[in-house]
């Protein structure tokens, strides 16, 4: 055309409005049996948006929260039927300008909030054939907070950061089709998903942390491999805490996979590993040990020896072998699944209850029974854990932290209709 870049305009879905989401849902969910996800308010837009995934792309069912709504108006003059098209753009100001630039008319010139916190923009139907076409810009997550405090009863909660890395995503999701999985963990040009590296605090006692990241002794090749992003790494997510290495009394593994024990040792300037935090001692199960320093073909990648086998070497390491208390008001729980011996951390204060879920709840993503990792060892091992963790979660209000989500630290996992979520803390 002009020599330029194409736009890369994909087809994200298709807008709908309807006079009431749930007789539209008596067709889509219930004749059609569509999975749906939550409902959505759009407060500047005054519509409530139901999405009903298909395919790659999906439905988006729009009923007025408002008489002024734009959708009141178009339900008033046109009844039920297609409201627009939903292209999705890389950049919408970028799709904007050269829009303008060929003559083709806007409503919006420049980008407005849309629903699941994109940046949208409309073109006027005159220039697209009487078809209303709305841009998309997918919201970018924002870094990881260095430190997000949480209080729970009695003891401090602090989620830290130790960056982001890249992982398959079709490794992530197991036999989760990539169709529905793309939707809320999109791919980059290499089948990876964005995650989260999410090492935990807890001060009451003692002061704990629960695993420490990736780490810093990798190669460059490593990090190409893992797209791993350091620029905010453990050391600035301490210090924003308030915090240094040498404050730290415990150091408590969920397991032993280099992104949960990679920073548990650092390479000195003489190129000799030592542990990181020099006045605290090391707390592995035994198996998950065991485990890590016999690997076979299938886990040898994810154990990196220097990583943990200095902490023996140091004089350290304490193995435990049962689900016990580790501190008071911390005590560790075995789910196998990932790992045969992968255990994760419940926390109790003043009748309030968390938990630090590591692999068996990567991401906010992984909340459905069979949305389970094909890194697991044991993927039915995982999804019952999970089914009776969720269970818990729900019949005590408990606070659930994620170690591997890009966006959300902590939140708070809700059910209706079959259907779950996180609330945010």
């Amino acid at each position: 055309m002009d020599g330029a870049t194409p736009m890369k305009a994909t087809l994200d879905h298709v807008g709908i409005a309807v006079d009431d989401l749930d007789t539209a849902l008596r067709f889509f969910r219930d004749a059609l049996e569509l999975e749906v996800g939550r409902v959505e308010d759009v407060p500047t837009e005054r519509v409530r948006a139901q999405f009903v995934p298909v395919g790659p792309s999906s439905l988006e069912l729009l009923a007025a929260t408002s008489p002024d709504s734009p959708i009141a108006k178009f339900l008033a003059t046109r009844g039920p039927g297609l409201h627009h098209i939903t292209l999705r753009v890389d950049d919408v100001r970028a799709a904007l300008a050269r829009l303008r630039a060929r003559g083709v008319r806007l409503v919006d010139d420049e980008p407005r909030p849309g629903a699941e916190g994109a940046s949208v923009a409309f073109i006027h139907p005159a220039s697209a054939g009487g078809v209303l076409v709305e841009l998309k810009e997918v919201a970018r997550p924002a870094p990881p907070a260095l430190a997000t405090r949480l209080t729970l009863g009695n003891l401090e909660l602090i989620s830290l950061t130790d960056g982001t890395f890249r992982l398959d995503g079709g490794a992530m999701f197991g036999v989760v089709p990539k169709t529905l999985w793309a939707r809320v963990a999109p791919p980059d040009d290499q089948n990876r998903i964005g995650l989260g590296l999410r090492p935990l605090v807890v001060r009451g006692a003692r002061t704990m942390i629960i695993d420490a990241g990736i780490g810093d002794k990798e190669t460059a090749k490593f990090h190409g491999i893992y797209g791993i992003d350091r620029s905010r790494h453990l050391d600035h997510s301490l210090a924003a805490a308030g915090l240094s290495v040498e404050d730290i009394d415990i150091v408590l593994a969920s397991h032993l996979h280099f992104d949960h024990a990679g920073g548990f040792t650092v390479r000195d300037a003489a190129g000799r590993v030592r542990p990181r935090f020099p006045r605290a001692q090391y707390v592995v199960r035994r198996g998950e040990w065991e485990d890590a320093t016999h690997p076979n073909a299938r886990t040898r990648a994810s154990y990196l020896p220097d990583n943990f086998v200095p902490l023996a070497e140091a004089g350290v390491l304490q193995l435990v072998d049962d689900d016990q208390t580790i501190m008071p008001g911390v005590r560790v729980m075995r789910t196998g699944g990932h790992t045969p011996h992968h255990q994760i951390v419940l926390v109790e204060s003043a009748g309030r209850r968390a938990a630090f879920v590591a692999d068996l709840i990567p991401t906010t993503a992984h909340l459905p029974d069979a949305w389970v990792m094909g890194y697991d060892l044991s993927p039915l091992d995982a999804l019952l854990a999970k089914q009776r963790f969720v269970k818990d979660a729900l019949a005590h209000d408990m606070l659930v932290l994620f170690e591997h989500d890009p966006t959300t630290a902590a939140g708070y996992i809700r059910e209706e209709h079959g259907k779950r979520w996180v609330e945010p803390a």
